[in-house]
């Protein structure tokens, strides 16, 4: 079964939240993925997560629930899903 790269923009709950026990939360759940910060303004920092996932249906939902599960996240976004070569 083909692949798909997932792009996701993970906000915190609240400017107080550790960036770094969210990012090591994420990584627990999803260990293959790559996380990378952007400051948004404010101190505000949101991370973008990349991983891959099996083509088949659910699974950017599962990956999506995966990190909301995570304690400090406020908001989750998909920002792309794209197949793999």
């Amino acid at each position: 079964m083909s692949k798909v790269l997932v792009a996701l923009k993970v906000l915190p709950s609240d400017l107080s939240i550790d960036i770094k026990q969210i990012e090591k939360g994420i990584i627990s759940k999803i260990p293959n993925s790559f996380i990378r910060e952007e400051p948004i303004a404010f101190g505000l920092i949101a991370l973008h997560v990349s991983t891959f996932v099996e083509d088949k249906e659910g699974e950017v939902e599962r990956i999506e629930k995966l990190i909301k599960e995570v304690d400090g996240v406020g908001e989750v976004e998909v920002v792309e899903v794209a197949r793999s070569l």
